[in-house]
């Protein structure tokens, strides 16, 4: 009775997310700021010579042949030539055409995850390599070459095909629309296509072609690791720490691929609508918001970048580094893969869950006709699996968790890097305090997103 008649406020939260009572975040925050502190204290204590050995062992696994790479290739243009015409031809409701489920919840959501646990599928995978083999023979040896890219240009090419694709999904009306889908991606490929044709293939998916790019940056974070036609295990980013420091481009290119994903997490949230005086509660769409989400976009970009640069900026300043600054920020970068991926997981681990399951039944009928080809056209989508108490302990666990580890990984990927380029312990040390500081705020700033209420 006592407690009755006096009532206080509780720590307790709902979100808009499609997620209830995810109490009490507060402490949520606290903690995970705090595992990431406390790596940083416990990498800056022990020995980095004996953390470089244990972390660059390799397990073998097995041999492999890319003799199948051109025939998986080739299916994977059949799939996507079909995909397309299903864009134009099927149904109108991104929930039943296959196109917008495949490309960004299968794609984009579930493949960049499998990249980074199984590697760089995507070199195999890509609908690209197999016609370019059919047909750059036609165009002289070597097969497809007529120029190179200039070396000054970097991944600026890359870059901002980026940034058009992360504007087409985050701010653009209608990006699940299948016929402006459809038209989209078509356009992007035969472009892709004809630049690989000019450049070569290995010249523009490495520096140009935006998904190569990204997915091989992913790749590097991934516990399997291809090479010399080998198969073998090695610790999740280990791969990380062989990079090259990176150009300015590829620095921009890793941090818009973070930058991105927080902007859409921020885009719906009470707060980020409140700024411009919009009701969240009378969500207006899309399409009135195209300029604050453009302007969004680019500012959440330069905002990352510079405390990113700044950070960096302030170590070496701590570390009385002779490194020149460009060369430590190229390296360093490298340790944001792991919060990149992070994010991602977190970020379309619900819409993976249940538009995953529209993407298997629409695949079954792709033109709308009835059609049952892999008998999973009927099959009931649960959308409970979100819903729920219990689904949201579980989801929301599932997410802080990774937001947190891929906070550690970073923290640890980023000492190690420090250590390459100072070569002594205490100045690495020193040298990745600022940046800590950064990744801490920035674990913070991730739950936080989470866990705010967002509308629309």
């Amino acid at each position: 009775m006592a407690v009755a008649l006096t009532p206080s406020a509780a720590f307790a939260h709902a979100s808009d997310n499609g997620h209830v009572l995810l109490m009490p975040t507060g402490y949520y925050l606290v903690g995970g700021a705090f595992a990431v502190a406390v790596s940083f204290l416990a990498l800056a204590l022990l020995p980095p010579d004996g953390i470089d050995r244990i972390w660059r062992r390799r397990l073998p696994l097995a041999s492999f042949s890319d003799g199948f790479r051109t025939a998986v290739s080739l299916l994977s243009f059949a799939g996507f030539a079909t995909l397309v015409a299903a864009g134009f031809r099927g149904s109108s409701d991104p929930l039943s055409n296959p196109l917008p489920l495949t490309i960004w919840t299968l794609l984009w959501a579930g493949l960049t995850l499998l990249q980074g646990v199984c590697g760089d599928l995507w070199s195999w995978l890509n609908p690209w390599y197999g016609p370019w083999r059919m047909v750059s023979p036609l165009f002289g040896r070597p097969a497809g070459f007529r120029g190179r890219l200039p070396a000054r240009l970097g991944l600026w090419s890359a870059f901002l095909l980026f940034f058009a694709f992360a504007w087409f999904e985050l701010v653009y009306p209608a990006p699940a629309d299948p016929e402006r889908l459809a038209r989209a991606v078509s356009g992007y490929w035969l472009f892709t296509f004809a630049a690989m044709l000019v450049f070569g293939y290995d010249e523009w998916r490495r520096r140009g072609e935006f998904l190569g790019v990204f997915f091989a940056m992913v790749a590097r974070f991934a516990p399997m690791e291809r090479k010399n036609g080998r198969l073998s295990l090695c610790w999740p980013g280990a791969k990380l720490l062989d990079g090259a420091p990176l150009p300015a481009s590829g620095v921009a290119f890793v941090l818009l691929a973070l930058s991105s994903v927080s902007f859409d997490g921020l885009a719906k949230t009470f707060f980020w609508l409140g700024l411009f005086g919009v009701n969240p509660l009378a969500y207006p769409g899309r399409t009135a918001l195209v300029g604050i989400g453009t302007l969004g976009l680019v500012a959440t970009f330069f905002a990352l970048a510079a405390l990113f640069l700044l950070a960096v900026a302030a170590g070496q300043l701590l570390a009385r580094s002779g490194v020149p600054f460009a060369r430590a920020a190229g390296l360093l970068v490298w340790s944001v893969v792991p919060i990149a991926l992070a994010y991602h997981a977190a970020h379309y681990l619900t819409a993976l869950l249940v538009d995953g399951q529209y993407a298997v039944a629409a695949l079954s009928d792709p033109f709308a006709r009835g059609w049952d080809l892999f008998g999973t056209a009927g099959i009931k989508v649960s959308a409970g699996i979100v819903a729920g108490a219990q689904s949201a302990w579980w989801l929301w666990n599932m997410q802080a968790g990774a937001i947190v580890a891929g906070h550690v990984l970073a923290v640890l990927v980023a000492h190690s890097l420090a250590w390459r380029l100072h070569g002594e312990a205490a100045r690495a040390a020193l040298s990745q305090a600022p940046l800590t500081a950064l990744m801490i705020a920035y674990t913070v700033f991730g739950l936080w997103l989470l866990s705010t209420p967002t509308a629309g």
